[in-house]
């Protein structure tokens, strides 16, 4: 068995409303699991679950093949660190950092020790005897982290602790975390709904939508090879372009909101043999806007790709690339494209894409439709 275990979990809070679905999990030992989705979608009530703070409504949960449903929080060996940062406000950070050990009633040499291990791997040693109102953002956080490693639990827990952090410190924030995983190899779940967040730091990602697991896999996976429509359209920025469309013989027609026809393509081999069923629609094709380029320099296409030409109806310069979305009959289809040359709202582009990076997926159910 796995160093954890979640075994079709369920969460039913009082009125018959149901947060969690047959949620199933295994991590090894030494694992960055994070797990990733919207808001409301019940990552946070499963990571609560774990620590003890929500009880199981049916389900096992096992922890070194310990079954720990009936467990109390403090018994579980786990450590957790919130959004909120839940400091003690009349602790110093050496207080903060030690307070686990010292309730557990660890020898004062012990902590000491713990105490300034923790606060060099955490960069907080010139700010032990400060008070947590005399500190940043970012350094209260990682005071939070740090008495959770301090406690060296067997679980580290943490939700959305960036969150509350601007854009720039969020980012050495993540840097830091990724640090400190490597450094200490401690097996965390993680929750956020920042997906940059999940490509970065996890080994594995879960993606969850209303309870359910949509998805388990490696950043890679989850990026590369999506399961399903949601999981395309909720990773990856920009989004994924999503077109609706039917088959005819070995060619795609991508189809407008008013269903008229935008463009065509050959659809891959392996997926023709699929497609008997959606010759009167019903299929969604998916295709990354870093997959699309432009056409110059690049001479007559080959029957793999697709050439559009449509005018640009949004744009957003992004520094050293922009973001453009180009008008497909109503349908505005975003292109990620290098900015080498100056690019301006209304010019007509010509772009490529190669139809064997596209995704096929079934409209009614949303999977994905395998080669």
């Amino acid at each position: 068995m796995s160093y954890l275990s979640l075994k079709n979990i369920n969460k039913i809070y009082p009125g018959a409303v149901q947060a969690v679905f047959d949620f199933n999990l295994e991590a090894e030992e030494g694992d960055f699991i994070v797990l990733v989705g919207p808001s409301g979608c019940g990552k946070s009530t499963v990571l609560r679950m774990i620590a003890g703070l929500e009880e199981i409504s049916s389900g096992d949960m096992f922890l070194q093949d310990k079954r720990i449903n009936d467990l109390s929080p403090a018994d579980r060996e786990v450590a957790m660190v919130f959004q909120d940062y839940a400091l003690y406000g009349n602790m110093t950070v050496y207080q903060n950092i030690g307070f686990s050990l010292t309730i557990r009633g660890e020898d004062a040499d012990r902590i000491h020790e713990k105490v300034l291990d923790v606060s060099k791997t955490v960069e907080l040693r010139d700010y032990l005897n400060r008070y947590p109102k005399a500190l940043s953002g970012g350094q209260r956080q990682r005071v939070a982290m740090g008495r959770s490693l301090a406690k060296q639990a067997k679980i580290l827990l943490m939700d959305e602790p960036l969150s509350n952090l601007d854009a720039k410190l969020r980012q050495q924030t993540r840097m830091e975390l990724a640090v400190l995983h490597h450094e200490w190899h401690s097996t965390t779940v993680y929750v956020t709904h920042d997906q940059i967040e999940a490509m970065t730091l996890a080994d594995k990602i879960v993606v969850i939508n209303e309870g359910r697991i949509q998805q388990i896999g490696s950043p890679n996976e989850i990026y590369n090879f999506p399961e399903n429509i949601f999981t395309a359209a909720f990773v990856g920025m920009p989004p994924i372009n999503l077109i609706k469309g039917q088959v005819e013989g070995e060619t795609f027609t991508g189809f407008n909101n008013n269903k008229e026809p935008l463009f065509s393509c050959k659809v891959p081999r392996e997926i023709v043999r699929h497609a008997g069923n959606y010759r009167q629609g019903g299929i969604v094709m998916g295709i990354r806007p870093e997959s699309i380029r432009l056409l110059s320099g690049e001479g007559q296409k080959s029957d793999d790709q697709c050439l559009l030409n449509a005018p640009v109806e949004t744009l957003e310069l992004l520094g050293a690339e922009y973001n453009a979305g180009l008008n497909l009959g109503g349908f505005i289809l975003t292109c990620r494209i290098p900015a080498r040359q100056v690019i301006r709202h209304g010019q007509n582009l010509e772009v490529i894409f190669t139809v064997q990076s596209a995704h096929f997926f079934d409209e009614e159910s949303g999977l994905r439709i395998r080669g």
